[in-house]
């Protein structure tokens, strides 16, 4: 889930098949975005993003963010929680691992752009993570 400030105080949040570490020196991660999504001129624009990776019991947030019309009434249904850093970037309160970023790079792949966060600061909390593969909702077993 990559999230960014739309307005003062709101958020605007994107439901991603995956990210990549990209670098470790220095930081660097990346995300794909379509070219047409809304977050992309967010980014483009605040250059201050997070990433938040789901529990496995966040399957609602991924479809939720998965929309391109987010309703904060919805959002508030939900009881989605932002955690804002001292940057202004919103993470998602209780998930598995919140990443706070900058914008490093841009990289237009045909119909994506490769976006490549540097990571100021990482948070990795305990529970499984929300698994999609082969169109499903997925768990790691043992």
């Amino acid at each position: 889930m990559v999230t960014v400030e739309s307005a003062p105080g709101r958020v605007h949040g994107m439901t991603a098949n995956s990210f990549t570490s990209v670098s470790l020196e220095p930081p660097l991660i990346s995300v794909c975005v379509a070219e047409n999504a809304q977050l992309l001129p967010l980014l483009q624009e605040k250059r201050l993003f997070g990433v938040n990776v789901l529990k496995e019991d966040q399957k609602h947030l991924s479809e939720f963010f998965a929309c391109a019309e987010q309703s904060p009434a919805d959002e508030a249904k939900m009881s989605v929680r932002f955690m804002w850093t001292p940057e202004n970037i919103p993470l998602i309160d209780n998930v598995l691992c919140q990443v706070a970023c900058r914008l490093y790079d841009t990289h237009i792949a045909g119909d994506h752009t490769i976006v490549v966060g540097q990571v100021l600061f990482a948070f990795l909390y305990s529970g499984q993570p929300l698994l999609f593969f082969r169109g499903g909702y997925r768990q790691l077993s043992r």
